[in-house]
Order: structure tokens, then sequence, then C-alpha cells
């Protein structure tokens, strides 16, 4: 049975043992007023970072490889009336369970995200998230790392994410906005760490992001983008 009062955060995860605790302890310190549900969702058939999870009351599971796939079961697994999916390195605003709940207190609204930061002082990053900004404003689609929600049942309606291996997200959202559902982009920022930037490049992996998105909006098969980006 749901609980519309509930936020399922689901974290698809892989690889992140080293991190996993801190990024749990983190949800756990959120300010909120209803109970939030936490379920981790491991691509490693061996549960590699689950096997490293010391909190008692997240719920863990494994499912195939793979964002979609692995989101998907966590939904499946949650109670919550809301659904947040959380990248393992991306940390939400200490009031994000009252903003997301304020939000979807509009009942004409079906899913959110919120606006884009880096955890990083360097300047460069800050360009980037204008970028981040004006691009989800011009579009009105946000991206996976911006911490997407759902109301559950409608996420339900429109059956879940695409088993795609890439652009699950921005299919999902354009799939929303041609049926003519309600996309809220809140203001406050989440913050990603900007590891995997650093490691590859800045420039790299702007113009990759670039290739890819123009790729998938002319029609590019997402299991060939997938070949140019190593999730």
């Amino acid at each position: 049975m749901l609980n519309a009062q509930t936020i399922s955060i689901i974290l698809p995860v892989l690889n992140e043992a080293v991190q996993i605790n801190t990024v749990l302890a983190g949800l756990r310190s959120l300010r909120h007023e209803h109970a939030i549900e936490i379920i981790v969702v491991d691509g490693d058939p061996g549960g590699g970072t689950i096997n490293a999870v010391t909190d008692r009351e997240a719920l863990l599971a494994i499912a195939a490889k793979g964002r979609a796939s692995q989101m998907n079961h966590g939904a499946a697994l949650a109670t919550g009336g809301i659904l947040l999916f959380l990248h393992a390195d991306t940390f939400l605003p200490e009031n994000a369970v009252t903003l997301i709940q304020n939000a979807m207190s509009n009942n004409a609204i079906d899913a959110g995200a919120f606006g884009l930061g880096f955890d990083t002082k360097k300047k460069i990053f800050k360009v980037t998230e204008r970028y981040a900004a004006l691009r989800t404003r011009l579009t009105g689609i946000p991206f996976g790392d911006q911490a997407l929600f759902f109301r559950k049942n409608y996420f339900e309606k429109i059956g879940g994410f695409k088993n795609i291996p890439l652009m699950e997200d921005i299919e999902i959202m354009n799939r929303i906005k041609k049926s003519g559902g309600r996309i809220c982009i809140l203001p406050e920022k989440v913050l990603t760490s900007p590891r995997r930037w650093e490691r590859e490049g800045l420039v790299f992996c702007l113009f990759r992001n670039w290739a890819l998105q123009l790729g998938y909006a002319l029609g590019v098969p997402p299991d060939k983008l997938a070949r140019w980006y190593k999730q």
C-alpha cells in the first residue's frame, strides 16, 4: 500500500562501495517532516556496493546493470507516493524533502527536478552550471543528474523508464511533455560531483555530451550512442 507522504529515494549504483555510506548518511540528515524510504539498487550481480552498506533501514536490491533497469526495479519496490531518482554522486539540498512535497502539493504537477550545481569551487564549472540552467529553461527537459522525481502512480501509468542503455532520462521527460504532462523545475540546486569531468576533461565531456544529445535528437539509437559513453 502506498504512503502518499513518503518519498522513496532510489539510487542506482555500480562500483560505489567507497562512498555509498557517506551518501546514505547525507540522506538520513535531510530535514523532513514526513518519512523517507531509501532504496539502493546495485547493477553488480555480486552486490559489490550494497554489500558495503551499513544503513540497516535501507532497502537493498540487485537488478540488471543499466540505470533504466535499476531505477525501474527500485520503483517497483517503493512504497512511497513520490519517487526520487538520485545518482550516487549527487547531493540534495538539506530541505529537499520539503521542496518536493511543496511542489507535489500542486496536483497538476506530474514530475520535477532540481537545478544543477557542481560540488566544487572551480570557476569553470560555474559556466557549465549556467549552460545547464539555460538548456533546461529553454527545453523544459531536465537530465538525470538533476534528481528527477515523479508521482509513483503517474510513473507507473506512463510505463517508467524505457529500458535503453543511455538517454533514459531525456526519453521519459520528452514522453511526459508530448503527453501533456507537467514538469516542475525547482530553482534550488543539487550538487553533483565533478569527478568524471575532472578525470576525463571538462572540454571533452562537454563536447561528448553535446554530441550525444544531438545524435539522440537526430534519431541515432541509444545502443549506438552508448558506445561513446562508458557509464
